[in-house]
């Protein structure tokens, strides 16, 4: 088993690949009463085209099988729902699907062991029937509806959609009426077969463990499946480009909702974890709770919150999205764009950079309180190629002069998308 340790943080993670392919990451929590665990497989919403390892000829589904398999999951032979056998342990579980990949899991104190005879039975074992499948489909299509009644939500897809051309990252991850209508048993079960082999899958569990006995306890209970060579998967070229730099929409708000997006190339594999921390900077400084920007326009009442920002990124696509609620959201935008400009022609304050430095710094740090937080922060990293460790490793090698360099790589104005909901 291969052991990474953190020295700054005193945090170990062992890891292990399996004869099946499955690699397992266990990080010891002593003394800890929660335990969690998370199982999850490098497929998402993005995975519509792609050839089956052992065959030639292209794959393609409809949009948002990724999710509709996950939902179907907890289905079982014997007509019981695994996640009302976990519940009636004592035990919250839950399963979610992103553009890259889907996980299950479940957390508890008590009665481990028990939920997960029921928990690795259920990953392994899916059925699929032609009347669970149609059923299926009204629930998806509810729910499709009511995400689309969100504006926070119709904000956020405006604005993927005024970026991207080609990259299904555009898409609702739970697909469309129309697409999910298409979906039938055998796609679920071709896809499961694709892409729900050992080999693409990750495990990672933490708590209050032995390392050594709880691999046993995993391996006891593993179906016997043979690892594939790595799946091919298709994705249509993307321009450089922006689709348009402004969508503007109508729904029932109190106060007009925006969206600042910025559309990035993707990042080279060893430079993900040095930009991203980067941009984390870079936005704290332009409008974090602590910047000049932030604390102007919250006096002048344009502003009544911190936006929230992310920088978000896999191999096919990399962008920054910013989101909150504005009473002048074109003012915000326009003096936004002013800010980055500013910092382009003008040197970046060191002081208030280390600062913030320090401050992500310290947050990462106290992430790793949460077993929680640490299980879904290693599998989303490690789907990215990444081990979370990194970040820590990383942040002293983040100077100025790199940060300036980020700002002028990724915010570009021309990369830029405007998206506002305002009140019908």
């Amino acid at each position: 088993m291969q052991v990474l340790e953190n020295l700054k943080i005193k945090e170990k993670v062992y890891t292990e690949k399996l004869k099946n392919g499955l690699t397992v990451m266990i990080i010891p929590k002593k003394g800890i009463g929660k335990k969690y665990i998370i199982w999850g497989t490098h497929y998402g919403s993005n995975d519509n085209k792609f050839i089956v390892p052992g065959e030639e000829q292209v794959t393609e589904v409809p949009k948002g099988v990724a999710h509709f398999l996950e939902h179907k999951m907890f289905e079982q032979e014997n007509g019981k729902n695994s996640l009302d056998v976990l519940s009636a342990l004592g035990v919250e579980a839950n399963a979610y699907t992103t553009n890259n990949h889907t996980a299950y899991l479940y957390e508890c104190t008590d009665k481990f062991y028990e939920a997960l005879d029921e928990f690795m039975d259920y990953v392994q074992h899916p059925y699929f029937t032609d009347e669970n499948v149609e059923k299926e489909k009204g629930i998806i299509e509810q729910e499709i509806m009511m995400y689309n009644d969100y504006p926070d939500w119709r904000v956020y897809l405006n604005t993927l959609e005024a970026m991207y051309y080609n990259n299904p990252v555009k898409l609702d991850i739970t697909g469309t009426a129309e697409t999910i209508s298409h979906i039938n048993k055998e796609i679920l079960y071709k896809c499961y077969k694709t892409f729900y082999n050992p080999a693409n899958m990750c495990m990672v569990i933490c708590g209050d463990f032995e390392p050594e006995e709880i691999l046993k306890e995993v391996q006891k209970r593993l179906v016997d499946v043979k690892p594939f060579i790595s799946i091919k998967r298709i994705y249509e070229e993307e321009p450089e480009n922006i689709v348009k730099s402004m969508v503007e929409d109508k729904m029932e708000v109190s106060i007009p909702l925006f969206a600042i997006g910025i559309k990035c190339a993707p990042e080279k594999e060893n430079e993900k974890v040095r930009t991203h921390i980067a941009i984390n900077i870079l936005l704290n400084m332009l409008l974090g709770k602590s910047s000049t920007l932030y604390q102007e326009l919250y006096q002048e009442g344009i502003l009544l919150s911190t936006p929230a920002s992310d920088y978000e990124f896999a191999d096919d696509y990399a962008h920054i999205i910013i989101t909150g609620e504005s009473r002048n959201p074109e003012l915000l935008y326009e003096k936004f764009k002013q800010k980055i400009n500013e910092m382009k022609n003008d040197n970046i304050d060191k002081e208030d950079f280390e600062r913030i430095k320090k401050m992500i710094y310290g947050e990462s740090v106290k992430e790793y309180n949460d077993v929680s937080f640490i299980a879904k922060m290693f599998l989303s990293d490690f789907m990215k190629g990444i081990n979370s460790f990194d970040y820590l490793e990383e942040i002293e090698s983040v100077d100025i002069q790199f940060a300036k360099q980020i700002l002028k790589d990724k915010f570009k104005e021309e990369k830029m998308v405007f998206s506002v909901i305002k009140n019908s």
